[in-house]
């Protein structure tokens, strides 16, 4: 009889204490990226590569971490604390905020998922890579204390090409509008106008993904969610919905018939943008969760939901979406370490332990983002998305915002039209439109270009490396900015 294997687990003494750490780590990278760039960065590759390095340590405590599938749960950890923490907890947190006044197999692509899952595997050169993720930590210090923002570095290194060089001309043209061409970009609402439009058209092109994923699925290609599984998530969301109508004081207003109605529409916006985002995620490595949930926002508009609905709407469909897609990514990287499936018992197993990692990491992230989310708001540090989001409220009780809004929505659809799924180039122009940071615009080529160069001199051959060294720049900037902001807040309130 074979011997069952055992998979570790995230509740063991010494794991919980790194992983707690790591997951603190995840939550500051994510506020710092959403807050001050407008996009967010999977942080895995970061805590693969220090889980490899403090393996290497020669002391008993710390030999347990050369075990690569618990090496996948810190990752699991961090990763869902950095999505999490940001899109979950602090962009709802944000609308609310500025509005109160102030399926999926894993035999499917799931980039970041291969790529964290190679690095892993690869642990026997863990010195070499931990020097290299602390050399890209020194630079992303060093780099935002000298005023740039090395964190934008590490994103273009990693994410899609052409939708990032979108977000640096976005950024270069919301830098420059004024002085060129004399044209406050926000004040005619450009940036939310292309949002609205590139957002309506990535979820088609997202709807024509999955209409032919499945026509193309092979009759052997696996089991898929059935109708049970969809319901069942379903009614949860409808549960947390109701949940959050009656804690946001729609109850009052709406009364229970309203309050039934808002419940099941947003359990409905939520399922679709997993789905949604789920899909672009295994497909693209981009998942185009604004853009889902802005679509939701305006046909809640026109159902005639008040406004503070609308905002609890919007916050709720953008907590699911980049949840999911995350642990898409987290859960290939596991499949791809635990053999791909060949053990059906230790899988089950594996996926166990990395929910519970998820969940950790969510409850870690979400502490940090309560004690430190006024902090944020109160230096105007919001998510770029928020101010979209309640400009787009605002414009249902305006005709003439609304008006602005659709003219500029018909150069983001065209420009996401053009680009198609994969590049998601209107929806990160319109992100790059709403950031107030030129430097960050020619950072953003700088780095594009650095990188082009090198793959063309090299090929694909340092990739891993390139990964690792951009995963230090993020969390050495995002601890420092972080870090300065702690600091002066503290200093301030004195």
């Amino acid at each position: 009889m074979a011997e069952t294997r055992r998979h570790p687990r995230l509740f063991e003494p010494g794991t919980l204490l790194f992983g707690a750490g790591l997951a603190l780590l995840g939550a500051i990278i994510g506020m710092e990226l959403l807050t001050r760039v407008g996009i967010s960065a999977n942080s895995s590759i970061i805590a693969a590569v220090l889980a490899i390095a403090v393996g290497r340590v020669p002391l008993a405590l710390t030999r347990r971490f050369r075990n690569t599938a618990r090496q996948n749960l810190l990752q699991t950890v961090i990763s869902a604390a950095t999505f999490g923490g940001a899109n979950a907890v602090l962009l709802p947190a944000g609308m609310v905020w500025l509005f109160g006044s102030r399926v999926f197999p894993a035999e499917g692509l799931w980039p970041s998922g291969i790529a964290t899952a190679e690095c892993l595997r690869a642990g026997d050169e863990g010195g070499r890579r931990a020097a290299l993720l602390i050399t890209g930590g020194a630079a992303g210090v060093l780099g935002r204390l000298g005023g740039i923002p090395t964190d934008i570095v590490g994103v273009c290194w990693i994410g899609n090409q052409a939708a990032l060089l979108m977000f640096g001309l976005g950024l270069l043209a919301r830098g420059y509008a004024p002085q060129v061409l004399g044209l406050d970009l926000a004040a005619v609402h450009a940036p939310h106008g292309i949002m609205i439009g590139a957002g309506a058209v990535a979820l088609w092109q997202m709807g024509r993904v999955i209409r032919g994923h499945r026509e193309s699925a092979s009759p052997g290609a696996g089991p898929r969610p059935g109708l049970a599984t969809f319901a069942k998530g379903y009614s949860g969301f409808a549960a947390a919905a109701a949940l959050v109508a009656v804690l946001g004081g729609l109850l009052s207003g709406m009364g229970i018939p309203g309050v039934v109605a808002f419940a099941l529409f947003a359990a409905g916006a939520a399922l679709v943008s997993e789905l949604l985002c789920g899909v672009a995620a295994m497909h693209s490595g981009w998942f185009p969760a604004f853009a889902t949930s802005l679509i939701f926002l305006l046909l809640g508009m026109l159902l005639g939901f008040p406004p503070l609905a609308l905002v609890l709407l919007t916050g709720f469909a953008s907590a699911t979406g980049p949840a999911f897609a995350d642990m898409g990514y987290d859960l290939k990287a596991g499949w791809i370490l635990r053999g791909e499936g060949k053990d059906p018992d230790y899988e089950r197993r594996g996926r166990a332990a990395q929910r519970g990692a998820e969940v950790f990491g969510l409850l870690v992230a979400s502490g940090l983002v309560l004690l430190t989310y006024a902090s944020y708001f109160e230096a105007n540090l919001f998510p770029p998305y928020d101010r979209v989001a309640v400009a787009t409220i605002a414009a249902g009780q305006d005709p003439g915002l609304a008006r602005e809004l659709a003219v500029w929505a018909v150069p983001g659809a065209i420009l996401q039209f053009l680009g198609g799924p994969g590049r998601q180039m209107g929806v990160l122009f319109a992100t790059g439109l709403l950031v107030v940071n030129p430097v960050a615009g020619w950072t953003a080529l700088a780095a594009l270009l650095v990188r082009r160069i090198v793959s063309w001199r090299t090929g694909d051959r340092h990739d891993a490396l390139r990964y690792i060294v951009a995963g230090g720049m993020i969390a050495g900037s995002a601890l420092t900015s972080f870090s300065s902001g702690v600091a002066s807040g503290m200093f301030g309130r004195r």
